[in-house]
């Protein structure tokens, strides 16, 4: 599977490159609206291995998988490789192979939507009497205490960055507005050149050597 997985990916190569930038295929793959490189170098390449439950296609007459297949035979097109595209079009056995891993596909699609629709009404009926309190607890309408604080860290994923609450960063950028210039991502940590921490640095230094001992503030 490993060394014709790599022949499908050097086809999908070959035909990418003439393809260009400029295919409204290769644009639709690149910016995400729909379909990937994979499907492009199918198109437009080779189709590939047909697998059924990760194997190559083993099972179907007796030493062979189809009857136009020769006895005993272990080649790649008689265990369900396609070598066409679909530009060109599959032969009646690479589509009869395909069909059947396409089958695979669809009948795992469906049992996969109906298992997780059914633990998800679980999961409603289970989570549906619980609240957040004002005092940052989760309970339920016997006032039952189930955390202490939301998720354990009081952190709402759907507004936090990176698992954090506050960026500070960009807090800073805000409250002082200061442009750092562009910012650098390095393994999902915001980075910024030396010079520009040690300028922030230095005006809050001198903001809160202003602001020392002013009551507005309490002190703070």
């Amino acid at each position: 599977m490993q060394e014709i997985g790599k022949a499908r990916d050097k086809a999908g190569k070959i035909a990418g490159s003439h393809l260009g930038l400029e295919n409204s295929a290769v644009i639709m793959a690149k910016s995400g609206a729909r379909g990937s490189m994979l499907n492009l170098s199918q198109m437009a390449g080779c189709v590939g291995q047909q697998a059924v439950r990760g194997e190559r296609i083993t099972r179907g007459y007796h030493q062979r998988t189809l009857p136009p297949v020769m006895w005993g035979e272990l080649g790649a097109e008689a265990k369900g490789f396609a070598k066409a595209s679909y530009k060109t079009g599959l032969n009646p056995l690479e589509f009869f192979f395909h069909s059947m891993g396409g089958r695979e596909g669809l009948v795992d699609t469906a049992v996969r939507t109906s298992r997780s629709g059914y633990m998800q009404r679980r999961l409603i009926n289970a989570l549906e009497d619980l609240k957040v309190e004002y005092d940052g607890t989760v309970r339920n309408t016997a006032g039952t205490v189930i955390q202490f604080s939301y998720g354990e860290d009081g952190v709402d994923p759907t507004r936090s960055l990176r698992g954090k609450s506050v960026n500070v960063n960009e807090a800073i950028q805000d409250v002082m507005g200061l442009d750092l210039g562009p910012e650098r991502t390095t393994r999902g940590k915001s980075t910024y050149d030396r010079e520009d921490v040690e300028l922030t640095r230095s005006m809050l230094d001198e903001i809160s050597e202003e602001t020392e001992g002013d009551t507005d503030y309490g002190g703070e």
